[in-house]
């Protein structure tokens, strides 16, 4: 079975390298929409594959990290890169271009870690991530899939060289949630969730 959970954040980026030239040297923005879809062959105590409250914890703040921020490529200029960083509050440094098939691919991969390193207090049972889809206008999206992470020819993705801003961290509930993260740290599923 498949559920979806709809995500939303505003970024802006530069994508060097594309075809299009208002696109690889102009800085510009766009309303994202993510779609994280997750699959599993049964169902937890409240018969759910996952319950989307528990989406809202560390997948969203990771999500919500490029929300009113820039996404910068580690491979682009050190001065634009520099310049950057000065003038933003909030930004988040990739490994890898930030196309919207890059976004696809880097959400995944941080959805990926979340739910390998969670606790599961609720009966749920072989939860993944089937696909991420990523809608960077109304028009045009990108999906990935578990075999797009480790495809040499998308580039490499380490997330050892993301890198988010202490603007970005402060956001979050444990400003170390993604060293945490890629060491292994194991994260725990509240048994219950109090809104």
């Amino acid at each position: 079975m498949l559920i979806r959970k709809l995500f939303k954040f505003e970024n802006a980026h530069v994508v060097r390298g594309c075809s299009t030239a208002r696109c690889k040297y102009n800085i510009h923005g766009h309303s994202y929409k993510v779609e994280v879809i997750l699959e599993a062959h049964a169902l937890d105590r409240g018969q759910m594959v996952y319950d989307f409250g528990l989406l809202k914890l560390s997948v969203k703040e990771l999500i919500d990290s490029f929300d009113h921020a820039i996404t910068l490529w580690n491979g682009d200029d050190p001065e634009y890169l520099a310049a950057m960083k000065s003038h933003s509050r909030r930004w988040v440094e990739l490994p890898v271009s930030p196309s919207a098939e890059q976004y696809a691919r880097v959400i995944f991969l941080m959805t990926d870690l979340v739910l390998k390193a969670t606790l599961m207090h609720n009966g749920e049972a072989d939860v993944r991530v089937h696909s991420v889809i990523v809608h960077e206008t109304e028009t045009g999206y990108a999906q990935a899939f578990r075999d797009d992470l480790d495809n040499p020819r998308m580039g490499l993705l380490d997330p050892s060289q993301f890198r988010f801003s202490d603007g970005v961290r402060s956001s979050w509930q444990r400003p170390d949630l993604w060293e945490a993260l890629v060491s292994g740290e194991r994260l725990d599923n509240p048994c219950e969730i109090v809104e």
